[in-house]
């Protein structure tokens, strides 16, 4: 899964940089020599100069050699070589693995994010460990546990604040209107994290499910209760919104890409070196709810991966739904963890196959000629240069290409403006002070504790002219934000909107500041224009000789 992936490459990037180049191609040699029965280069000739190569370095490199990092580093680069998503685990990594596995890694109730330079708090689960020690919306973290998250991303502050049940994490916080850092000690506890962050009505008839945290054990419970709660309200067509989904569970994908096909279409086959395995299709009998026929959109972007895709390219293939934004990230590898040395050795999580869609598409993107770092950094760079992969058809006719993710048969790309971006990171600046009452003559701005919003009316908190000429003030005495006054101008109505979503965020949590921000989400805006393209992909079903609704 995505959430993996940036701690990996967090690690892959320190690897030792000429001993490990050495040492990377003699286990690399090895591993093809020991796949292909090695005609020229046998395995124990190869195991022998990989030994050599160590025992020249350990004698003659200028400093100390860590055996055990070089080692690691070797077996590292050796997966490296075959795949981006082919991964060596240390034993400390692997027991964590394992923990998560177990459901024993714990946090603390917090959504975090680098912001300006630092990760801040942007919502407290009300009711969870970081709610009943007091932190707050725009705490910065700086410490954990004594050592200097200044500089560290936002996987490395949740790898470091994570831990065991029951156990506690020391956090050093920035706050504005405090003097001094202020220091939490935090009991870390279990914190439920549904997988749909917001169902609602969109529109007069119009549903919207944000399916965006990934698919865990609860994914199709939760789905089957937002459509039978968004039903009775009326809807008769659906927004699936599956952007930044990372993935999770192949179970949970096969369900929920069930819920809206017929009995017995595929939803994706797995193959790889070994036998081929059945594909996996609609049970006759999987669920006990009734089956809808509803115009479908499902929203996807280039963070949407894995499991996501796999929910998109079935729904896509058997033109149940239109598939709207941008090309997918294209994580279509199936890996299985190896453990190396049992007991108190490492792991490895080893490529063992590929997923396809029921129209026999490859949904993994093309990875070779190009490093890991182009791989996982430049990702938008490879896209503008994709070429389509091997043509298929929908069950329809439709044309559809694999090899580069889940393509949208509308394309609608997301906004980019390096000025925007700037507005939006003082926009959060100047919501965190004024959050903490530090904006004079706005003092019911202040939050000390988030709260439930008793209902709909509660989210539309009005920024006022006088609220934004404070704004206009602010940046003008904060040269950081890079923001001429001409510019700020030209994005004055967007830096209301972000300022409304933002203490919205801070009054209410994350989910309800995100439903503040799809009230102007360009991509999904453009995405309800779409739906009598999906109505019509449904009528066409029901007409169809081979579908019956």
């Amino acid at each position: 899964m995505l959430r993996n992936e940036a701690r990996r490459m967090t690690r892959r990037h320190s690897l030792l940089i000429v001993l490990t180049l050495l040492v990377t191609f003699l286990a690399g040699a090895l591993l093809i020599a020991h796949a292909l029965g090695g005609a020229t280069s046998t395995p124990w000739r190869v195991e022998r100069e990989f030994q050599q190569a160590l025992m020249i370095a350990r004698t003659h490199y200028a400093g100390k050699v860590d055996v055990v990092r070089v080692t690691r580093s070797a077996i590292q680069g050796m997966l490296s070589a075959l795949d981006p998503h082919s991964n060596y685990l240390d034993p400390k990594d692997y027991a964590e693995l394992r923990h998560e596995q177990e459901s024993r890694i714990y946090g603390i109730g917090v959504t975090i994010n680098r912001r300006n330079g630092r990760v801040h708090i942007l919502s407290v689960i009300p009711g969870g460990p970081a709610d009943g020690a007091g932190l707050r919306y725009g705490d910065a973290i700086i410490a954990v546990d004594g050592k200097s998250a200044v500089d560290w991303s936002t996987a490395e502050v949740a790898r470091n604040v994570r831990g065991e049940r029951n156990t506690y994490v020391t956090l050093t916080i920035e706050r504005v209107g405090e003097r001094k850092p202020l220091t939490f000690r935090i009991r870390r506890g279990p914190v439920p994290l549904p997988s749909i962050s917001n169902a609602f009505m969109i529109r007069p008839g119009v549903g919207y499910i944000g399916l965006t945290r990934g698919f865990q054990g609860t994914t199709i419970d939760e789905l089957n209760e937002a459509i039978r709660r968004l039903k009775q309200q009326g809807m008769h067509e659906l927004i699936l919104d599956l952007r930044y989904n990372p993935g999770g569970l192949l179970t949970q994908a096969v369900q929920v890409a069930g819920r809206f096909l017929q009995p017995g279409e595929e939803i994706v086959s797995v193959r790889g070196r070994r036998r081929p395995r059945p594909p996996y299709r609609v049970p006759e009998r999987l669920f006990s709810y009734e089956h809808d026929d509803f115009p479908l959109v499902v929203l996807i972007n280039r963070a949407s991966a894995s499991a996501s895709e796999i929910v998109a390219g079935a729904l896509q293939d058997h033109d149940r739904a239109l598939i709207v934004g941008e090309p997918s990230f294209g994580k279509g590898l199936v890996q299985t963890v190896y453990p190396i040395m049992q007991g108190a050795g490492g792991a490895i999580t080893l490529t063992t196959a590929r997923y396809y869609t029921p129209s026999g598409r490859s949904i993994q993107r093309d990875y070779s000629h190009m490093s890991n770092y182009e791989y996982y950094d430049r990702e938008r760079e490879q896209r503008n240069h994709h070429r389509p992969g091997d043509k298929t058809t929908t069950d329809a006719g439709r044309p559809v290409y694999g090899g580069g993710g889940i393509e949208p048969d509308v394309y609608i790309p997301t906004p980019e403006d390096p000025v925007r971006a700037r507005v939006f990171g003082a926009a959060f600046e100047f919501v965190r002070y004024l959050v903490a009452g530090q904006i004079k003559g706005f003092s019911q701005f202040r939050v000390i504790r988030p709260q439930k919003p008793a209902s709909d009316t509660d989210l539309h908190v009005q920024i006022d002219d006088a609220l934004l000429d404070a704004f206009r003030r602010f940046v003008r005495r904060r040269p950081d934000f890079r923001l001429s006054p001409q510019e700020l101008e030209q994005h004055i109505e967007y830096a209301r909107n972000r300022i409304q979503e933002e203490v919205v965020t801070a009054r209410y949590g994350m989910d309800a500041g995100s439903r503040v921000a799809l009230e102007h989400d360009e991509q999904l805006l453009a995405a309800i224009k779409t739906l009598p393209q999906a109505k019509e992909l449904v009528e066409n079903l029901r007409h169809s000789k081979n579908k019956r609704f």
